[in-house]
């Protein structure tokens, strides 16, 4: 498998000039300034064997390590080798509705979490130098397309930011990243809004 579609980055850079101020100006209040979307936290994952192994070492990954059991899956990402992994945290498992991670946790629900997992797993070594300044498409396990995006400061998968790059466990490479992937082709549990609040209610 290869990134295809490549195509070279394009950046540009916009400065603006600010007016000067008035001594009056400069001590009244002034509003404060937009601030930027907050990048999250890198976990700060340390390889620690195998890509199971390291997760588990993290504490930053209860809920993927969950479903990775639940899915069957942790048998292969623990002895498959040349493999790349785009982990989701737990904070971005926690940004799906809670009604609704907790249904796809299920094991009624294990084959739609199986699909959604194996979508974030690449049967090849996909080092951040082979995203950065190229866009492209890399087919995942799931046999959907994951749309790589190398153009800008933060490299991307779909909609996730890679928050930590190239974790180098025995087996292959994680990426952290902070959103979780959902294929085109796959249908989350839908949750009745009384599962909604039964949940958010503890």
């Amino acid at each position: 498998m290869r990134l295809v579609n490549l195509l070279p980055a394009a950046t540009a850079a916009i400065l603006l000039a600010a007016p000067a101020c008035s001594l009056a100006q400069a001590t009244a209040a002034a509003p404060p300034a937009p601030q930027a979307p907050a990048v999250p936290a890198s976990p700060n994952l340390t390889a620690n064997g195998d890509i199971v192994s390291t997760l588990r070492g993290s504490g930053h990954f209860a809920i993927l390590l969950k479903g990775l059991d639940g899915a069957n899956l942790s048998a292969t990402l623990q002895s498959t080798p040349n493999l790349t992994l785009f982990a989701p945290t737990d904070e971005a498992f926690r940004a799906l509705p809670a009604a609704q991670l907790a249904a796809l946790l299920t094991p009624a629900n294990a084959p739609i979490l199986q699909k959604i997992l194996t979508y974030h797993l690449v049967h090849l070594s996909l080092e951040s130098s082979k995203i950065k300044g190229a866009k492209g498409q890399v087919q995942s396990v799931e046999q959907g397309q994951l749309q790589l995006d190398g153009s800008g400061a933060v490299l991307k998968i779909n909609n996730a930011d890679i928050i930590q790059a190239d974790v180098r466990a025995t087996n292959g490479i994680i990426q952290v990243i902070d959103r979780v992937l959902i294929p085109s082709d796959v249908q989350l549990p839908v949750v009745s809004a009384a599962t909604q609040g039964a949940t958010a209610g503890g």
